[in-house]
């Protein structure tokens, strides 16, 4: 009777896995033949109602169909895979030989363009490049460079006050005093990056724009290094035949202080529109460190001395491509910004 039960438990089990269409169903069936609660561990709890002679015979027959339940299980799953994996990479085929389509590639804004191209120029003069925080102390952005409260240089540079003592730097130049506190002379650094100024929004100002300002700090330095640094800039930025001169001008924290023209790298000092007739275009201003700006970073003026420039990106870039709308490069117009790729 058990040996009965037994063939008709395989039989029915292997007719059924033929309609397994998924691991869902085969799961199913595996549970109901094979379970703890199935009809075949049922069975082989009844064993014990057999004679000893019947129980070793009754239980190679219950491991064979056990066995044969199981392969057939393993052999339907490997079909239902197939026919699963079969079936996405019908859905998932792509023609090959259709037309790709097209990618969208941006392209860097013309002030990254030249912003790197200014900091390669100085890397390979030998500067490091160091930036610092937008966001900076009164401190750091007017009284250690040389501009106590209430002075009137402040007015020029009237920027975005967060707290009395916070606010938006207007300059790069702090990054310059950080560099200086905490780093012994030799000095040779330009720090790029962007600064705020109240300033009405037209063609020439904006109230946030970018600047790349220089210090160096050695034994020695004198304003002709400073020239010869600057002209060398001048040349790998604008051509090998622009000139360079320097005008007196008043910075609180240099002594003495220039503006600095280059000759119009449209005209080559002819005069045309991008000069406004003159010859020359006003790039930057520069001088040598003020003695109280070393004093109060902790540098001996008495044994060290240095320059200090700062030239605005904007600036550059307009003269560049010849753009004489600063706003153009702010209102991000893609249309504009193609003409850079």
């Amino acid at each position: 009777m058990i040996r009965e039960q037994l063939e008709k438990i395989k039989n029915q089990a292997l007719s059924e896995l033929i309609s397994a269409e998924n691991e869902a169903a085969l799961e199913e069936l595996r549970v109901k033949v094979l379970g703890k609660k199935s009809e075949l561990s049922s069975v082989l709890r009844g064993m014990g109602q057999l004679s000893a002679e019947e129980r070793p015979v009754v239980g190679a027959l219950a491991n064979e169909v056990r066995a044969a339940v199981e392969n057939a299980l393993a052999e339907r799953r490997e079909i239902i895979m197939k026919k699963i994996g079969d079936a996405k990479l019908a859905a998932e085929r792509i023609d090959v030989t259709m037309p790709g389509k097209a990618q969208r590639r941006g392209n860097r804004h013309p002030l990254g363009i030249v912003e790197y191209e200014m900091a390669e120029i100085f890397r390979t003069m030998g500067f490091d490049i160091v930036e610092g925080p937008e966001v900076e102390y009164d401190y750091y952005n007017f009284q250690a460079l040389n501009i106590p409260e209430n002075h009137p240089a402040r007015d020029t540079q009237d920027t975005f006050y967060i707290t009395d003592n916070i606010l938006l730097r207007s300059q790069t130049s702090g990054v310059q005093v950080h560099v200086m506190e905490q780093t012994p002379p030799p000095i040779r650094i330009v720090s790029p990056g962007r600064v705020y100024r109240s300033d009405a929004v037209d063609a020439t100002h904006s109230p946030n724009f970018h600047q790349m300002e220089g210090l160096v700090i050695d034994k020695g330095i004198t304003m002709g290094d400073l020239r010869g640094q600057l002209l060398m800039f001048a040349q790998r930025m604008f051509g090998e035949d622009t000139k360079i001169r320097f005008r007196p001008h008043h910075f609180p924290f240099t002594e003495p202080s220039a503006e600095v023209d280059i000759s119009c790298f449209a005209c080559g000092g002819k005069g045309c529109r991008i000069c406004k007739g003159e010859g020359w275009i006003e790039i930057l201003g520069c001088g040598m460190v003020h003695p109280n700006v070393l004093q109060m970073s902790g540098i001996d003026p008495e044994i060290y001395t240095g320059f200090a420039f700062g030239v605005g990106i904007e600036r550059v870039t307009l003269f560049r491509y010849a753009i004489d709308d600063m706003r153009l490069l702010y209102e991000n117009d893609v249309r504009f910004l193609r003409q850079f790729r």
